[in-house]
């Protein structure tokens, strides 16, 4: 199964051809560009095609991230996939951002439980526990900073994301939010295809909101 990858819930624009019956990466393209996904995803896309050796019409899923991340961003890599498996007639899955961070975080030390937590500002983290097995121990959810730290204080497992530091501030190293884009269209290919379109997550409401007293009235 070739599967077609597309990240675009953070500051990196990417996509991966993924051949699920070799376990390989045929080929991959990412840019850190912090925004504009909709002008830069389909170059993107056809970087990592040409890379792979194939065509859309060679591809029989679609794997796409869906948040928690960039409110556009996420709705950008949605649309995308939703319509790249509507014109191919091919499945589309959803793969969370906390999801593929729990994964890497497995890759890098296997054999423990890991909690992702991103520091969602605004004294509000988005965290989710896993299994060592990857198996989710919990639903994604936005909670306090003092929330999280009670949570973290009986969770015997490592920790990965942007929110590390606010929880154990004596653990060293980077602590960005990385979505690797071989790992989304790994998960990608194991998701399940009837789990239903993909949609954004949201965990709490757009930081943008309609002005109240300045509607025009209609005539």
């Amino acid at each position: 199964m070739i599967v077609l990858a597309l990240d675009t819930a953070g500051v990196d624009c990417a996509a991966a051809v993924y051949d699920s019956g070799r376990n390989t990466v045929l080929g991959e393209a990412s840019d850190m560009i912090g925004k504009g996904h909709a002008e830069h995803l389909m170059g993107i896309v056809d970087r990592a095609l040409d890379q792979a050796g194939v065509t859309l019409s060679d591809v029989d899923r679609l794997a796409v991230t869906i948040g928690p991340g960039s409110f556009t961003g996420i709705r950008v890599g949605v649309a995308a996939a939703r319509g790249f498996a509507l014109s191919l007639n091919v499945p589309a899955v959803g793969i969370t951002t906390l999801e593929v961070m729990a994964a890497a975080q497995r890759e890098k030390m296997p054999g423990q439980p890991v909690l992702a937590a991103m520091d969602a500002k605004r004294d509000e983290i988005y965290l989710q526990p896993f299994a060592a097995d990857g198996t989710p121990l919990d639903e994604a959810r936005a909670v306090s900073v003092s929330e999280a730290k009670a949570f973290v204080a009986g969770f015997d497992g490592q920790i990965t994301g942007s929110a590390t530091p606010l929880l154990k501030p004596d653990v060293a190293g980077e602590h960005a939010n990385s979505f690797p884009i071989s790992i989304v269209a790994r998960l990608g290919a194991a998701a399940s295809p009837n789990s239903g379109k993909p949609k954004p997550l949201y965990l709490r409401g757009p930081d943008a909101k309609p002005q109240a007293g300045y509607a025009i009235a209609r005539v």
